[in-house]
């Protein structure tokens, strides 16, 4: 039986990271980081649903990215318990608890409920909703895709 510590990746890096495709999204990307979402609460939504994923490989991009850009490491190490710790504002609360909606489709009914998008709605204009929404899905595209390929995380 094969470990996950010795499972090779099914696609070259070369394959897999197809130059056409990232420069479609760092496109994507940079459009998100422009529509009024704060970026800690971008690297939040991130991490959250990476951790929910299982995608190791985005989980470390998420940990890189966030201590570039001066996300403390507290933070990212209480995201598990979000709803009891108080190093999350109102704002990021909504955020991700829409994530968590988003991520664990299956587990929810109504997906996302009308009470969770009120909330979300709250703190944030239309356009930063949809950057929101948009980041969360790319996240779990990537997270798929990552964990599908087993790609490794980059250290």
């Amino acid at each position: 039986m094969t470990t996950l510590q010795t499972r090779s990746p099914r696609l070259s890096p070369e394959t897999a990271n197809s130059p056409e495709v990232f420069a479609g999204v760092q496109q994507i990307t940079k459009a998100l980081y422009k529509a009024g979402v704060p970026r800690h609460t971008l690297d939040l939504v991130h991490m959250r649903a990476s951790q929910i994923n299982g995608c190791s490989a985005c989980i470390a991009y998420g940990t890189k990215a966030a201590k570039d850009t001066g996300l403390a490491t507290e933070r990212l190490v209480a995201l598990p318990g979000w709803r009891e710790s108080p190093l999350y504002d109102d704002a990021e609360r909504a955020a991700l608890e829409l994530t968590e909606a988003m991520t664990r489709l299956a587990d929810h009914p109504d997906v996302v409920t009308d009470e969770i998008w009120d909330r979300v709605a709250e703190h944030f204009d239309e356009q930063a909703l949809a950057a929101l929404v948009s980041m969360i899905g790319l996240t779990n595209f990537f997270n798929r895709v990552n964990t599908t390929l087993r790609v490794k995380p980059i250290a």
